[in-house]
């Protein structure tokens, strides 16, 4: 079983949108999937109600998440760990322990458009749009990983 993590920095907005998106795309018996924040503003805590509701339009529920922190330990659960954004991603990276380690990190939307570094904008400051436009993107960057799984037996 393959296993992956969606990191973003408070695991409200754009982390928990890209777990339930990718959730929504794939078999969940042969891929695990989880989010986390790289600060622990938010532990605990639904994700914000402005990603429930742009995932509800889309027939996702993210209802049942709570907000976490990554952890070194996250390094040895997970297979693949996808960062929302350069400083996310440099985070996670400070805590890697090995070339092992930092191999599995990669920036979300290196998926569609490879080698770019291109950051998932955070939403959270902004409008109900920020968190349609957030959704469009990893909607995208999540049908190119389940198809990849698709094809990892």
């Amino acid at each position: 079983m393959k296993k992956v993590l969606m990191v973003c920095l408070g695991n409200i907005c754009r982390s928990p949108l890209a777990e339930g998106i990718l959730r929504s795309k794939i078999d969940s018996n042969n891929v695990m999937i989880d989010s986390a924040g790289t600060a622990a503003y938010h532990v605990g805590n639904l994700p914000d109600k402005r990603s429930i509701e742009v995932a509800n339009k889309y027939n996702i529920d993210i209802t049942n998440q709570k907000a976490r922190k990554f952890t070194i330990r996250d390094f040895d659960t997970f297979d693949f760990i996808y960062a929302m954004d350069e400083s996310n991603y440099k985070n996670i990276l400070t805590l890697a322990r090995s070339k092992s380690d930092r191999e599995k990190v990669k920036m979300i939307l290196n998926e569609t458009f490879p080698n770019k570094n291109i950051s998932v904008p955070d939403p959270y400051y902004g409008g109900q749009d920020g968190f349609e436009n957030v959704y469009r993107m990893l909607d995208e960057a999540c049908e190119l990983i389940a198809n990849k799984f698709s094809k990892i037996k």
